[in-house]
């Protein structure tokens, strides 16, 4: 629907003055948010580029991007345009590159992924494996996530692709759904009090061990939920990483909640139940900058993953 409504934009205006370097140049300046590194990205002057950027805010009758103290803002209706331009384009970049020369059996690649441990465990060490079967001669190189300076990673290059909770304020960089993450709750085998049916007012009575990723903390969103029932947790620890939680629970009388994927292979390991009464859950996504989205190699990666997490 947006890339039609995209087309009844720009036939809405004198088609005449409407050429396609104009719109690529447009995705380029949406995408990059400063007129320099739009320019080098196309191989344009600046004086060039900001002259098209005037003819776009012409036909557009739009400012399209604001000045900013470092770079530009798309404005609402830039924003709008710009799922609907690259979905456009790419159907036109498809058409003209027809077959491209990458091979999985023999091209020679590097892929940068910044991504968290719980999902390097869940998703990136099954990628691996499917790598060494499928294409020996990709190696993988995993960055711990950071989501402050994700974006910046990603447009120098220093990353090539994030797997992570999706982030609504960087609506320029590309992203595609993997899955929706649940909870499970676990507890060595033969804990007594892991059975169905539980309440929250049982749930808050058990101790339990969390995960603070910043260090330190003994609170997480599912403490809000309780709080709504008027329960507390006992939280008697606190770990840094998911990969600790297992270990911790399977040899203590302490419970966690964790995220079923991570367990998927282990829970026959521990005593677990389902928590149908907690809602928290949290979405998964690629994400990549444009500079990688035409790469061959890294479209077929992605696609991989997408077949690996099976949704």
């Amino acid at each position: 629907m947006k890339s039609i409504h995209f087309s009844t934009t720009i036939h809405a205006m004198d088609m005449k003055r409407v050429d396609l370097n104009l719109l690529v140049s447009l995705e380029a300046l949406l995408v990059e948010r400063n007129v320099t590194k739009a320019a080098a990205r196309l191989g344009l002057s600046q004086p060039a580029l900001s002259a098209q950027l005037n003819r776009l805010r012409d036909l557009f009758k739009d400012p399209l991007l604001l000045p900013m103290h470092r770079g530009m803002i798309p404005t609402t209706k830039a924003l709008d345009l710009l799922g609907p331009l690259r979905t456009s384009l790419d159907q036109l970049r498809g058409t003209l590159q027809g077959h491209d020369s990458f091979s999985p059996t023999t091209t020679e690649l590097t892929l940068s992924i910044a991504c968290t441990d719980y999902v390097e465990a869940a998703v990136v060490t099954p990628l691996i494996v499917a790598l060494r079967g499928q294409a020996p001669k990709i190696r993988v190189a995993v960055h711990r996530l950071a989501p402050a300076s994700l974006a910046q990673q990603l447009a120098d290059g220093d990353v090539d692709l994030a797997i992570a909770t999706p982030d609504p304020y960087q609506p320029h960089l590309r992203n595609r759904h993997l899955f929706e993450e649940t909870y499970v709750l676990i507890g060595r085998k033969g804990h007594s009090r892991i059975e169905g049916g539980m309440t929250a007012e049982g749930f808050a009575g058990l101790e339990q061990v969390i995960v603070s990723p910043s260090g330190g903390g003994f609170a997480t969103p599912v403490d809000v939920t309780l709080e709504a029932f008027g329960y507390h947790r006992a939280i008697v620890a606190s770990a840094a990483s998911f990969l600790a939680i297992p270990d911790i629970v399977a040899t203590s009388d302490l419970v966690a909640l964790v995220p079923r994927r991570l367990m998927l292979n282990r829970l026959t390991q521990f005593d677990w139940m389902d928590v149908p009464w907690l809602s928290e859950r949290f979405q998964v996504e690629l994400i990549w900058h444009e500079r990688t989205h035409g790469h061959q190699g890294h479209h077929w990666i992605r696609e991989l993953i997408q077949d690996l997490v099976g949704s």
